[in-house]
């Protein structure tokens, strides 16, 4: 009777973490995208080499949560995904990942993850690797994690073998994941006691254009610039520009203008420490002048970063109404082995899946 009744309370447990996160979707999910659809972001693909290796990293030095997960045998591409999140204080997850209560979470989640994508076999072939971005011509710069004291948390991550980026920067830090990805630590204001000592912070593209990419992704993707910084050329000559899930921000909440130094204050006091991810797209002065293109990770020799990607109440309607904005598509919802999901491109030729809010997630 003991054990029924503790496995009745884990269940009636799990039932309520996922009505929870379905309803606070539905309700909260309030888009600010012209074309409708409630797009929020949901998630950052990156291909990862070693499993083990990289969710050693992320989960025990970084203090991610490994929420979800699929395997996929040779006739369905023969690969493996690995969903892992950040949890503000008070926030919990019993759910077994690769379960179909499990898959149900990922796919009606308010929140934004990590994806890490292993191709079978690429751990054994000593001299494979992907390419981890930050060279010329990459447009994936890097995923950023918050943390309240960033010498300390370099010292913490030092002493267990993490390696760094050389930087005589003290604000800020580079760490380098098994894949030598760039992982940033970024400061954040104190947070809640039971906060994580690192959440995931950012997302960092490279764009030519802020002019197509802002619209882009605020009016046709429904996230909102909160915050925006600009350096002349004796600091670099180039802008920064943050977005985020309009259903982040607190409710009934004056926000700052983004261009001030209260906006960029905002991000590090009120959303770092919720555990909250933005966007952070990154312009180089005079590249919306030239012919250079920014290399999406996609195709050889530069893969690596894969997309980013989006829930949508409906994948079909949202697709249509992006083709009717000019948007062009790598994957359409009904081509490919997979059906119901599209890759759509952004401005810089970025691969934006778009994926159907609350499937059960059987593919």
């Amino acid at each position: 009777r003991e054990r029924t009744s503790r496995r009745g309370g884990k269940r009636r447990k799990r039932r309520q973490l996922l009505l929870y996160v379905m309803l606070r979707g539905v309700a909260r999910a309030m888009s600010a995208s012209k074309i409708g659809g409630n797009p929020s972001w949901q998630q950052s693909m990156l291909r990862v080499k070693d499993p083990k290796k990289s969710l050693d990293f992320y989960q025990n030095q970084l203090g991610m949560t490994l929420i979800d997960k699929y395997d996929f045998g040779k006739d369905k591409g023969d690969f493996s995904l690995f969903f892992l999140a950040s949890f503000k204080a008070g926030e919990t997850y019993s759910l077994t990942p690769g379960s179909a209560e499990a898959h149900k979470y990922l796919w009606s989640t308010d929140k934004v993850t990590l994806e890490l994508t292993h191709n079978h076999g690429s751990e054994a072939e000593e001299a494979f690797k992907y390419h981890p971005g930050n060279q010329e011509g990459d447009g994936f710069g890097h995923i950023a994690f918050a943390v309240e004291d960033v010498a300390a948390a370099k010292a913490e991550l030092l002493a267990k073998g993490v390696t760094f980026r050389p930087t005589k920067m003290k604000t800020i830090a580079f760490a380098y994941d098994p894949d030598s990805y760039w992982v940033e630590l970024v400061g954040r204001e104190e947070a809640q006691q039971g906060t994580p000592p690192f959440t995931l912070s950012q997302t960092m593209l490279r764009i030519k254009d802020p002019a197509k990419s802002i619209p882009f992704y605020t009016q046709l993707m429904g996230l909102k610039l909160v915050a925006e910084r600009h350096y002349g050329p004796e600091k670099g000559d180039f802008s920064l520009f943050f977005l985020c899930n309009p259903q982040d921000l607190p409710e009934n909440q004056d926000l700052p203008d983004p261009s001030t130094p209260e906006a960029m204050a905002f991000v590090k006091s009120d959303l770092y420490p919720n555990a909250v991810s933005v966007l952070e797209l990154t312009h180089n002065h005079g590249t919306e002048l030239d012919d250079s293109v920014y290399s999406n990770g996609n195709t050889e020799p530069r893969r690596g970063f894969g997309h980013i990607g989006f829930l949508v109440d409906d994948v079909g309607d949202f697709c249509n109404a992006l083709e009717g904005e000019g948007v062009a598509f790598q994957k359409k919802p009904d081509e490919g082995g997979i059906k119901g999901i599209a890759f759509a491109k952004d401005p810089d030729g970025y691969w934006i899946e778009i994926i159907q809010r609350g499937i059960a997630g059987n593919f």
